[in-house]
This record gives structure tokens, sequence and C-alpha cells, in this order.
């Protein structure tokens, strides 16, 4: 059992660092490819030579950080089956089909396109190149749609039921997994806040440009369009941030109590600005959570309710259980988890041993079209996931973590949002080279915008344990049973070779920026 808990927790490891890595190239490549694409549409209007050499720049840096993130990717889905069997045995009917669709549809396009737009330069038609850079741009994006769709429901598991005889969860509506509201938005919140990195990206490398006194035009016409793509998108990621607080407040009140620090649940519910947590032995109630903090009064409620004077659940009262609201202890979700399970136990047993009037009784309360069935399935099978837990303090995630990366994420989408609007303003007043000091800045900034992306993975990721699935699948009980020597061997392996590949990717991009867009080797 030991073993297989160190297997646990480093299969644990080993997916959170192929997924860090992976999300080092993937946002780039997703908010680059449509900045290229509205360059070329300008040279495709205009005819100007200097919008195609500009394109061509930008399309060289996005073809460096493509590459890489197709080899991160595929090591990341292969860690499904070998990682995470028991997961994908379980959930592999759904959770397979909008990766399926990843590979077959939007993999396929980028991969079809992509050739054309940096081989196809004055070989096809100026219309079908500008379509062919618009499409790989649209291809990477629907492939991004696909994975986070799977997340979503990962999140949020809706469109389903359990079929008994094979012990998985199978799908019943392709839709309602489609357009879940945690889908919808963490697909406008993820891609839009990549748009936000790619536009920092472009201004941060232009600056650097004008700061040596070197391709000024083309400098100032690239943050330009970036600084107008980026403040309109980072906007939107606001918005959708605002709506992922009142979608989590709904599906994942714990995760919602640990980014705010939130012990005892309050009416009017203030939001905490910032704030620093004391150890967890002293954070046993709101008074004691905290050194100090500064907060907004009532917003939290607001955000999460749209209510000023809503009551938002503390971590105690989700542990506890808080009559009052409604809201049941954990340790009679665990006990209710127990019943699916021992059921589950029973069915097989009877299985086994031919009972027919056991299989009979137990196949009743897995039927949702009855109303025995029905009620079995709201009342146990809801909570199955709680049946493998040990104590209701498991459901409580890592508290810090998951409330220093939120202040991180948002105060820097803040800081982006002023960022862009700055730039913009310069652009449009033809100032730019006289602050130097914010041309710094925007460089520096490039690797905020990485950092603001991986805290928003954080605060998805940590903030939901111990489920791999929602209230259905703890992460203790989904990896493969498999010795832990052989996760440890390939977590070292794949650090080695993920940090070789993020070492060639900057001392490559570093080398085409220095070299600019006169040259392309």
């Amino acid at each position: 059992m030991n073993d297989f808990m160190q297997t646990v927790d480093w299969s644990r490891a080993q997916f959170a660092l192929t997924a860090i890595y992976h999300w080092l190239f993937v946002p780039l490549t997703l908010g680059l490819g449509f900045i290229c694409a509205i360059m070329e549409t300008v040279y495709y209007r205009t005819g100007d030579e200097f919008w195609k050499r500009t394109t061509k720049f930008w399309l060289r840096l996005f073809g460096i950080n493509f590459a890489i993130g197709i080899a991160t990717g595929l090591i990341l889905e292969f860690e499904f089956g070998t990682n995470w069997s028991n997961y994908s045995h379980f959930v592999g009917d759904i959770f397979g089909a909008p990766l399926a669709i990843e590979g077959i549809m939007a993999f396929f396009l980028e991969a079809t396109f992509v050739a054309v737009v940096f081989f196809g330069w004055n070989k096809v038609s100026k219309g079908f190149h500008l379509a062919s850079t618009w499409l790989t741009a649209i291809g990477a994006n629907l492939s991004a749609l696909w994975i986070l769709v799977a997340n979503a429901w990962m999140q949020y598991p809706v469109g389903c039921t359990f079929n008994l005889e094979t012990v998985r969860n199978e799908m019943t509506s392709f839709w309602d997994v489609l357009f879940s509201p945690v889908a919808v938005n963490k697909f406008t919140h993820t891609v839009t806040s990549s748009f936000v990195l790619a536009a920092v990206f472009v201004i941060g490398v232009s600056a650097w440009y004008l700061l040596k006194g070197r391709e000024e035009k083309m400098a100032k016409k690239s943050i330009a369009i970036a600084s107008v793509f980026g403040l309109i998108f980072s906007l939107v990621t606001a918005f959708s941030g605002d709506r992922s607080g009142a979608i989590i407040a709904e599906v994942q009140p714990m995760k919602l109590a640990a980014m705010e620090g939130l012990y005892d649940g309050e009416e009017g519910a203030g939001l905490t600005v910032i704030g620093i947590l004391r150890p967890e032995s002293e954070r046993s109630s709101n008074d004691a959570a905290f050194y100090f903090k500064l907060g907004i009064p009532k917003l939290l409620s607001i955000m999460s309710y749209r209510d000023a004077e809503a009551y938002v659940a503390g971590i105690n009262d989700l542990v506890n259980g808080n009559p009052a609201y409604g809201i049941m202890s954990a340790e009679e979700k665990i006990e209710r988890g127990r019943k699916a399970v021992e059921e589950l136990a029973r069915y097989r047993d009877a299985k086994r041993n031919g009972d027919q009037a056991a299989i009979d009784e137990i196949t009743a309360e897995f039927d949702p079209s009855t109303p025995e069935g029905e009620e079995f399935l709201r009342e146990y099978f809801a909570y199955f996931g709680y049946g493998y837990l040990d104590s209701p303090s498991d459901i409580v995630p890592d508290v810090p973590l998951t409330f220093y990366m939120f202040r991180i994420m948002v105060g820097l989408g803040a800081f982006f949002i002023l960022l862009f609007a700055v730039f913009l303003w310069l652009s449009y007043k033809d100032r730019l080279e006289r602050y130097r000091w914010i041309l710094w800045i925007a460089i520096f900034s490039v690797p905020l915008a990485y950092l603001a992306g991986q805290a928003g993975w954080c605060i998805a990721e940590v903030g939901r344990q111990p489920w791999v699935i929602q209230d259905l699948m703890p992460t203790s009980i989904a990896a493969s049973r498999i010795g832990s020597g052989a996760v440890i061997t390939t977590f070292f392996l794949f650090l080695a070779l993920f940090s070789i590949l993020l070492a060639a990717e900057l001392r490559i991009m570093f080398k085409q920026i220095a070299l600019g867009p006169d040259k392309e080797k």
C-alpha cells in the first residue's frame, strides 16, 4: 500500500511536470497565430511588402513554439493510459471522446495548413496562404477547445450515466459535455488569457527592438496591433474570470473557500485583496486564519451569487456541515459514498455467486429510469468518490497555494490591462521611444504573463483536490497499479527532456529575435 501511495504521489508530480512544461509552449501558439493572421490580412489588403516581412518574422517565432508544444502535448495525453489507467477505465468513454476529436479534427487541421504557412510563400496564391494562416490559428484553438472540454468535465461531470455491468461512466449527451457552463467558461477564460500572453510577448520583443534602435517601424506597428489585441482580450479574460467565480461557487464551493482562505461561512462575505495566512495548525477560523488582510466588504458574495448579502460557505461548513444553510457534512457524504461502494461490491459478489435476486435488486438501484434508482443515484451514488476517502479533512485542498496563486493571477491580470492601455496610448501618440523605462517594463512583463497562466492552472487543479473527477473519483484511486520506481524514473527522464527542450527553444527564440526579420537562418 505504501508503494502504491508513492506511485500516486509520483504520478501526480509527473503529470504536473508535463502540464507545466506544456503550458509554457501552448499559450503563445494560441494567441500569436491570430496576431500573425491579422498582420498577414493587412499585407493582403495593402500589398505592402513591409507587412509580409513582419508577418514572416512573427511566424518564425510561432513555428518554433508550435513544434515543441506538440512534443509535450503528446506525452501528456499518453500519461492518462500509462499512469492513470483506473481513471481511464472509469471514464474513458467520456474523456476519450473530446481527445479523439482533438486529434482527428483540430490537430490534422493544423498539420494540413501549417506546411502551407511556412513553405507556401510565393508558391500558392496570396488568398490561399492567408486562409491557411487563419486556419492554422483556428486549428490550434480548436485543439485547445477539446482538451479544455475534457478537463472541464473532470471539474463538473455531466452528460453521463453509470453502467453497473462494466463499472464505467458512459456518455449520454455529447452536447451536455460540450456546452456545460464550466466547459464554455473554461475555454473562454483559458484561450483569451493565452491571447493576452501572446500580446505581451509581441510588445516585449518589440520594446527590445526599440531600446536597441532596430526595426523601429516593425516594432511600432507590432505594438499597435498587439496593444489593441491585448486590451480587448484582457478585458474579456477579466469578464470570464468573474464568471468563473460564480460557477466555482456553485459546483466547487471548497475551491472557492480555499481561494479566499474562508474558514467560516459568511453572509455578505468580503473579498480579500491581499493577506498573509497563518500556519495550518492555527487556521481554525476566519479570525485566526490571517496575520493580516485587506479586503473589500461584500464583494465575494456579489461575485459568487450576485447578491451582496448571499451566504458563502467556508471550509469548516463544507467539512462539518451547516444544516441551517443546507450544507451536508463531509462525514455524511463519506457514509453515503461508502453505501454506493458497498452496493457495487455486493453486485460483484452476486454476479460471482449467481444470486439473481440480489442482482435484480442492485440493478434497480442503479437504474435512473425508476424512482428507486433515481433516488439512489441522487442520494448515494452522487457521493460515490467520498466512499474512498479516509477522513472529512481529506476534502480540503492546499489552502496557501490556492490562495496565493489566485492573487498572483488576478493582480497580474489587472496589471496587463493597464500595460496594454498605456502602450496603446503611447503608440497612438507616437511617444514610445521617449519612455525607455516603460519599454523595460514591457520586456520584464513577458515572464510575468507566463507566471499568470501557470497560476491559473494551479488554482484549477490544486484547488479541486482530492478529486480527479469532482465527487466521483479521488486522485488516490485513479492511478495505475504499477511500481513507484517506474514512475520515479520516467519523472526524472521527462524532467531532463523537457528542460532540454525548453533550453533549446529559448536559445533558438533568442537567436531569431537577435537576427531580426532580415535573416531567416
